[in-house]
């Protein structure tokens, strides 16, 4: 299926030289630490990926901590709890849920990640909502189905044992949860709901899916990644053919139902009960084809789903707090979670 056509196609994102000039450190440091033996050295992309520590005492309107789940596998999450929880637009003293799964094309960055802890403490303080951000395994020391058992895992965790965790708030909701995630943490998001049909939970509910920018893909070249492969570096081509070939299982091929959701070898999900999905998509995100793909896969199989296109985006725009549609992107998820927690 052809690229929509976007006119900006053939142009450059307006951006900050300060934003182009990280993104393009980033990618660096990424390209480098990416071996061609399909190793990826930690060390060194740990001097770029700062990380910081949990904070009991409120920092800008939100408390966090750490809770292990399977130290063995480095499973655990951040929660986020935000200290004010009257706003004018709510009615009750309850908060949604949002279980979140970072990016990082299942290879890189933590729950921990500076970046991360920036977005999720923002998430919570200003949907406002009650924020799991999950610690999984990376890949290639880890490849598929690893993360993917390690989000079911955290479900399960949420559903029969978080009340032994004391920092866990009285006023969050486990009957409003939702999973979200940005790359690859949206295709995480999506698939942990499809596996949580195989499960019974007695106290939580997935109402909902945010996936942003998910990271999806495909052995066909779409016209995005062939025309903005060089506009946005940190899902060039490069990078996301050697993310995938680390992820997925030795011998797979990017038609592989986990990355390629809705393709010749995708799972029927006719039958299968996913909770209404929100889709974010960006202009200049090369994997764009592919995420409006996923969203019409979902409408096709008659799943409730919604499509949120910002024009003038790169991949990763929420996480530069100088751009004015991240914005717009925390009014959307907040407007999606009450739209859904009102039904409900």
């Amino acid at each position: 299926m052809p690229d929509s056509g976007n006119p900006e196609a053939k142009a450059s994102p307006n951006l900050p030289w300060t934003t182009r000039l990280l993104m393009s450190a980033v990618a660096f440091a990424v390209d480098v630490s990416c071996r061609p033996n399909m190793t990826f050295n930690r060390r060194l992309f740990n001097l770029v990926d700062l990380k910081c520590s949990a904070s009991s005492q409120p920092k800008n309107g939100v408390k966090s901590s750490d809770i292990v789940i399977d130290s063995g596998r480095n499973l655990w999450f951040r929660l986020y709890t935000p200290t004010n929880i009257v706003t004018e637009t709510s009615t009750t003293s309850s908060l949604p849920v949002i279980v979140y799964f970072h990016g990082g094309g299942f290879v890189l960055l933590a729950a921990n990640s500076k970046r991360f802890d920036d977005h999720c403490r923002r998430l919570a303080k200003e949907i406002p909502a009650v924020v799991i951000s999950v610690n999984y395994r990376l890949a290639p020391e880890n490849r598929y189905p690893s993360q993917y058992d390690d989000g079911i895992d955290v479900l399960k965790f949420i559903d029969s044992k978080i009340s032994t965790v004391k920092d866990f708030p009285d006023c969050a909701d486990l009957k409003r949860c939702f999973v979200a995630g940005d790359s690859a943490g949206g295709n995480l998001a999506h698939n942990v709901a499809v596996r949580a049909n195989e499960c019974s939970f007695s106290n939580l509910k997935l109402i909902g899916m945010i996936a942003i920018q998910p990271f999806f893909g495909g052995e066909e070249r779409t016209q995005s990644e062939e025309d903005l492969n060089d506009i946005t570096p940190l899902v060039s081509l490069k990078l996301t053919d050697w993310m995938w070939k680390a992820f997925l299982p030795e011998g797979s091929d990017r038609d592989h139902p986990a990355a390629n959701t809705f393709g010749k070898n995708a799972i029927d999900i006719s039958g299968v009960d996913i909770p209404a999905t929100m889709v974010i998509v960006g202009g200049f995100d090369p994997l764009k084809v592919w995420q409006k793909r996923h969203y019409e896969g979902l409408k096709r199989h008659g799943k409730e789903a919604y499509l949120i296109e910002y024009p003038n985006v790169v991949h990763g725009f929420y996480f530069f707090p100088e751009l004015h549609q991240g914005s717009l992107f925390i009014d959307n998820v907040r407007n999606f979670i009450q739209d859904q927690s009102a039904k409900s």
